[in-house]
């Protein structure tokens, strides 16, 4: 039993590896193109671009390694069933719960691996990389603002650009809330950025452009035009120096129970945390779940081609994440809680497995 054991092992290895390794690649494509316009039109460093790029890898990792295992699993199982190798075994006596050990055993230390990588190294990816960019809107202010979108970045400051072209910006309005419920609007023509070394801060050059001031006699009907060649406003990156919040996906399993009892303390709903709190565990255990399911798929499709049983595999994959989302959204929509709702992929998926393997075994 030991050999089969390892056989089938071995068998796993080659095909998960590679079909890893083509996964990642290929969700990482998506995001080298973004990182590649910012280095060609933006000229933001190929250092801090490499490192963002390499915090994309675990982070992506939560989502292909479930599907490795999987495409791994029917893959070698399909070609152990083509080449009669099943019906070989089956015919020395071996039956085919056996052949399932080997099986379990790999969809249990994945999965456990996956429990580490979602509450250790995806969260410190996530937020690693969340830092080098807000450092690199410091760096480069420019690279990370957008066209025709508001953009609230700024403390107290809500900037519109019209238009971004080589690192400048044209039709540039900036509307700035005061404290007595005016807003102080400024408009420009053109504008540069320019970082203030040693600080959290940015300073913007307008050029050729108007700015409405509030009457100070409080109507807020009046206002002064006043009218500039050039006007330089200095803006305040973030609302904290060095620091940034850690989002939901960016925080351990017991950040979120921290964050979780401290908020409701307070009566704040905490849906969102609670469902990315049971998400990090169900998906840790996709592993086992997919592994599983490989199994029956390979045996009763039968198929040479493994292109077809690759397919087969992927389309699986996709509608697990595709139910586990629209759980995600029930639950953030309070329609069912989180402790349940987040369950229902793995429980449905693992209901299906243990049908297919009972009638294959049978």
């Amino acid at each position: 039993m030991r050999i089969i054991r390892n056989y089938i092992l071995t068998e796993c290895i080659l095909p998960f590896f590679l079909s890893l390794g083509i996964l990642t690649c290929v969700f990482l494509l998506g995001n080298l193109v973004q990182l590649t316009n910012l280095v060609v039109n933006k000229g933001v460093s190929l250092t801090i671009i490499g490192r963002v790029f390499v915090l994309y890898i675990p982070v992506l990792l939560g989502y292909t390694l479930p599907i490795a295992c999987l495409i791994s699993v029917v893959i070698t199982f399909s070609r152990l069933s083509a080449d009669n190798e099943i019906v070989a075994m089956r015919a020395c006596g071996i039956h085919l719960n056996k052949l399932l050990y080997p099986v379990i055993s790999l969809g249990i230390i994945l999965s456990l691996f996956l429990i580490i990588l979602n509450e250790k190294i995806i969260p410190y990816a996530h937020y690693k990389q969340r830092s080098l960019l807000k450092n690199l809107g410091v760096q480069n202010p420019t690279a990370f603002l957008e066209p025709g979108i508001f953009i609230h970045a700024f403390n107290n400051s809500i900037l519109f650009i019209h238009k971004i072209h080589d690192n400048k910006m044209y039709n540039i309005n900036i509307y700035q809330p005061q404290k007595d419920g005016h807003t102080r609007t400024i408009f420009a023509e053109r504008g540069e950025f320019a970082p203030v070394p040693g600080k959290d801060q940015i300073k913007l050059k307008l050029i050729n452009g108007c700015a409405d001031e509030p009457n100070i006699n409080g109507n807020k009907g009046n206002f002064y035009k006043l009218n500039f060649n050039t006007y330089f406003i200095t803006l305040d990156l973030t609302k904290k120096k060095n620091k940034i919040d850690k989002k939901p996906k960016s925080m351990t399993l017991k950040e979120l129970r921290k964050e979780i009892n401290k908020l409701e303390m307070f009566l704040v709903d905490t849906s969102q945390l609670r469902t990315e709190y049971y998400r990090k565990i169900t998906w840790s255990f996709s592993a086992f779940v997919f592994v599983l399911l490989g199994f029956p798929l390979a045996v009763i499709t039968n198929k040479r081609e493994r292109s077809a049983n690759v397919v087969v595999a992927v389309i699986c994959a996709l509608c697990y994440y595709l139910l586990s989302l629209g759980c995600q959204a029930l639950s953030l929509q309070k329609i069912a809680s989180p402790a349940l709702i987040m369950w229902v992929p793995n429980v449905t998926f693992l209901i299906i497995s243990l049908i297919l393997i009972r009638k294959c075994v049978s």
